[in-house]
């Protein structure tokens, strides 16, 4: 087992990584930005070495820096959290050439997995269905209008590389195809440096649901279940939970066929450590492949809550060359929900809201978990993501699930800072919502509402 890892991220995913390995007695580095000087993963970790300016293409996507801190600090291994260098198979290159272990897939199942459009070929090949579209990357307007009125509208324009809902733009017609176009592939080559984009159809009323799976080194590939990430804004997940409602209510049989599916793609891509196969599901219970994450997810907690299995645990023993500890796949017990507690504005638009937070307390009590980096008097950079922490709860049912997060959300304070939880609390309340009937077009519905109906 490793001695030593250096975390190459920040904020709660940094902290959610050094306290499992306190749990595995491994020693833990943290690497920071000016700007993070007194973050909260700093002061965990064993040791601490700042990167550079805050910007992050001055310090978290500084692959030269990340190596002379972990050659400096003499680590064993590095992982990369989500997000930033996590699924840049350049960087888990690197790191072995250097002889320190990236705690994530191989170079080559990255590669095999390289961007979304080359994985929508490899699910191809695999046998799983994808949602029509381009071969591969369009490369100008001409040709992506083609593809678009070859596959009928409406159509979605995606960025092959990154997340999070850039680079992302729905066209209904031929204008907004040609204006969109551009802007996804400006979006895309400003977050991700690739500006690659490709078209698929778009599925008006669908139905986000991904796999988590892991695999070991041995030929071992399992799942956890699913996790229902429908709740979201412009392709950013708000809430989610596991297991799917729209599994356990309408396509019981769905648990079955997706997670096949999600494995034969991991094993065509000879895929190793923790991933996750997200799917698109339409109202007739048809599903799609979307893309395969190649990393730790934000919503992991979720998973782990129903399962009892961390997740970061078994990546590192993955990556030690330790065989799964999961003998199979397994089945949900009981019920989890997430709410991503982000330092925005929901009355205005989602602003980005940093600034100093005066007076914290957070939730607790039986099936309550708060994963976050904050503190009293810690001060939001604005240079990052506006993840502050992700409030996690479990009940033995779903309704039970429900009850405790609305509690949980109304015990949450984080003065001077607004925040999404009260939005959160007003999905929640919605009747809709506590049927299980919703899809990925509910809060644009909600937020179009004049009154909350309960």
């Amino acid at each position: 087992m490793f001695e030593k890892i250096l975390i190459a991220n920040r904020g709660e995913i940094a902290v959610r990584v050094i306290r499992t390995c306190k749990e595995m007695n491994i020693r833990t580095v943290a690497v920071y930005s000016e700007a993070d000087a007194n973050s909260m993963h700093v002061q965990l970790a064993d040791e601490a070495v700042c990167i550079g300016k805050a910007p992050v293409s001055e310090s978290y996507l500084r692959i030269d820096r990340i190596i002379s801190a972990a050659e400096i600090t003499d680590v064993d291994a590095i992982h990369p959290g989500y997000g930033l260098l996590s699924e840049n198979a350049h960087f888990a290159d690197v790191c072995e050439n250097c002889n320190i272990k990236f705690i994530g897939p191989s170079s080559e199942a990255m590669n095999a997995l390289e961007d979304k459009a080359v994985s929508r070929l490899l699910a191809k090949k695999a046998g799983v269905p994808t949602p029509p579209g381009s071969d591969g990357i369009v490369d100008n307007r001409e040709d992506a209008l083609d593809v678009a009125r070859k596959i009928g509208y409406p159509v979605m324009i995606k960025a092959v590389a990154g997340g999070g809902g850039c680079g992302m733009r729905v066209a209904h017609n031929d204008i907004s195809l040609v204006n969109n176009f551009h802007a996804a592939k400006t979006e895309a080559e400003k977050a991700f440096g690739n500006g690659g984009v490709y078209i698929e159809k778009f599925i008006e009323v669908s139905h986000h649901v991904e796999f988590q799976i892991l695999a070991d080194n041995k030929g071992n590939v399992v799942h956890l279940g699913e996790r229902d990430c429908s709740i979201q804004r412009r392709n950013q997940k708000l809430i989610e939970e596991t297991p799917s409602p729209l599994i356990l209510t309408r396509f019981k049989d769905l648990r079955k066929k997706m997670s096949r599916a999600a494995i034969a793609v991991a094993k065509a891509a000879r895929y190793t450590n923790a991933g996750t196969v997200e799917f698109i599901v339409d109202e007739k219970g048809v599903f799609y492949f979307l893309e395969m994450n190649k990393r730790i997810q934000v919503e992991h907690p979720i998973t782990e809550e129903v399962t009892g299995v961390d997740i970061v645990r078994e990546q590192i023993a993955i990556a030690a060359g330790k065989p799964l500890s999961i003998k199979g796949d397994m089945a949900p017990q009981g019920h989890a929900i997430e709410c991503r507690i982000n330092a925005e504005d929901p009355t205005a638009n989602f602003r980005p809201c940093p600034g100093t937070i005066r007076m914290l307390y957070t939730p607790g009590g039986r099936g309550v978990r708060f994963d976050s980096h904050i503190y009293a008097g810690y001060t939001i950079p604005p240079y990052y993501d506006s993840l502050l922490g992700k409030l996690i709860v479990r009940g033995k049912d779903r309704g039970d699930a429900i009850e405790r997060m609305s509690r949980a959300l109304s015990e949450l304070m984080i003065n001077d800072v607004k925040t999404t939880a009260n939005f959160q609390q007003k999905i929640l309340n919605n009747q809709q919502f506590r049927r299980g009937n919703y899809a990925t077009n509910f809060v644009e519905k909600l937020l179009q509402e004049p009154t909350e109906k309960v």
